[in-house]
């Protein structure tokens, strides 16, 4: 299966405090653990785990929330 994104990309998503930039640190293609909540993930709709560029802050999205930069 072809993600939008791969380990490594330069990514930009859109939070409350603005858009945030980071890299792509892990894809999860199955449910997970994250901050005391089930993240439901697929092989059809994965979800990124990135490392803000900024703060080093975890953060995981969706492949709709996120555009590749760079």
């Amino acid at each position: 299966m072809h993600h939008a994104f791969k380990v490594g990309d330069h990514v930009r998503w859109n939070s409350e405090a603005g858009h945030v930039t980071g890299h792509v640190i892990r894809v999860h293609i199955r449910d997970t653990p994250y901050k005391g909540h089930v993240r439901r993930c697929s092989e059809d709709d994965p979800q990124y785990e990135i490392r803000s560029d900024r703060s080093d802050h975890i953060a995981m999205h969706r492949g709709a929330a996120l555009e590749k930069i760079g």
